[in-house]
């Protein structure tokens, strides 16, 4: 199935993540379990090797490789450990403002070290009393000068303790025209991080709070213009964060999946495997046709959005059955494990914990189910994949081949 999207690139790609997620991540897993903070060497090994940089233009020496390719990335790592799957995929929501709206100095002086893995990015909208109600945020921005002095806080944001760069989306007026967006060096004056609270899984990643204290910033680090906050926030989470977040839920489902059968294989039930017991049998088959539909859905959704075409209802389609299934078939192999899978010598409580996390971001999945309903009466408010279709078509020929091949494929 995935022959159908990806060429030999994207399957060199996959091999070479899958070996080094072997190599370097799975040693570090049970560290990571145990401390249940950000793991900072980790996060800058993984960075070093490019793959932030997937959908970077090579002219700011990223992979141009695009979006199937950042997923694949994305579904390899979080197959390993879930909470490093996260990190790379919050690190390209920091790329996507960059890419959609940052100016040409911003894209020279940033795009770069995010690339070569010298600055790890993120984007900062959820607050604490609005949630994921965007236009209920509270933050400020006010003009100083050539600057502005920004105050509040920002909660949830992905890699905020080992992040180097915050896009934070923050009020410089009233309503939704009244948003705009900055980067903010984590190393500036008045900017600080609460501290990191441990969370039910993901250990190793953090999405913790930013603060923001009188935190003066040049108004060169404004991306866009005032009032085009809702925009980065919107559009970062649209085109990028749904494609991410199934690729992580992707990833850990299909380490569900391989855990379960090798269990099913090993574990013997009246002088046979397990898995001969027809109603495991049919709980795995379950299970693979989940995985398969998953794999199927976030692949052709991130095949569209390669190519420029509309795609927001993939997207949402992506991040809700990948979410969804990944729990069902976490649920299922909870079961088939029974007893054994409640202990830590086995890593299924920790995928299911894993799992869980995936649901808020970028929209719940009532949140993706009531824009569906939008777009099946007619009422959705257009399609930012068609909007900024010139900005996501970055992967070079040899991976833009299997997307010709595969667009070949749906005309025959």
């Amino acid at each position: 199935m995935e022959r159908y999207f990806a060429n030999e690139s994207h399957e060199d790609l996959r091999r070479q993540v899958r070996d080094f997620a072997e190599r370097e991540v799975r040693p570090r897993i049970p560290e990571m379990e145990a401390s249940r903070t950000a793991s900072h060497p980790l996060s800058r090994l993984i960075a070093r090797q490019g793959w932030i940089g997937a959908t970077i233009d090579r002219a700011y020496g990223g992979m141009g490789a695009g979006h199937l390719a950042k997923t694949i990335i994305i579904e390899e790592l979080a197959r390993v450990s879930g909470a490093m799957g996260a990190m790379v995929q919050a690190s390209q929501l920091g790329v996507a403002k960059i890419i959609h709206f940052g100016n040409d100095l911003q894209k020279r002086t940033w795009l770069p070290p995010i690339a070569a893995g010298d600055v790890l990015p993120t984007i900062a909208v959820t607050e604490p009393q609005s949630g994921g109600h965007v236009l209920g945020m509270e933050s400020t921005a006010v003009r100083d000068g050539d600057g502005y002095l920004l105050n509040g806080r920002k909660v949830f944001v992905g890699n905020s303790h080992v992040g180097d760069l915050h896009g934070v989306v923050v009020r410089t007026g009233p309503g939704s025209k009244g948003l705009s967006a900055f980067l903010v060096e984590s190393d500036r004056p008045g900017f600080s991080l609460a501290e990191q609270m441990p969370a039910m899984g993901l250990h190793g990643f953090s999405f913790g709070e930013l603060r923001f204290d009188n935190c003066w910033v040049p108004a060169a680090n404004r991306l866009g213009e005032e009032g085009q906050g809702l925009a980065v926030a919107y559009s970062s989470s649209i085109l990028y964060g749904r494609a991410n977040l199934a690729a992580v839920s992707l990833g850990i489902h299909q380490a569900v999946y391989d855990e379960t059968r090798a269990f099913c294989l090993e574990r013997e039930r009246y002088g046979a495997p397990l898995g001969e017991l027809n109603n495991i049998k049919m709980k795995l088959g379950l299970m693979h046709h989940r995985l398969m539909t998953a794999r199927l859905t976030a692949y052709h959704a991130v095949h569209l959005l390669g190519q420029g075409l509309p795609c927001d209802a993939e997207l949402m389609n992506a991040k809700y059955l990948n979410y969804e299934s990944a729990v069902d078939s976490a649920r299922d192999a909870m079961n088939i494990h029974a007893a054994a899978g409640l202990f830590t010598d086995r890593p299924v409580e920790r995928f299911l914990r894993d799992a869980q996390h995936i649901y808020a971001p970028a929209g719940t999945s009532d949140v993706q189910l009531l824009r569906l309903g939008e777009v099946a009466l007619g009422t959705a408010k257009g399609q930012w994949s068609e909007r900024l279709a010139h900005l996501v078509r970055t992967a070079p020929p040899e991976y833009r081949e299997a997307e010709r091949l595969a667009t070949a494929g749906h005309a025959m």
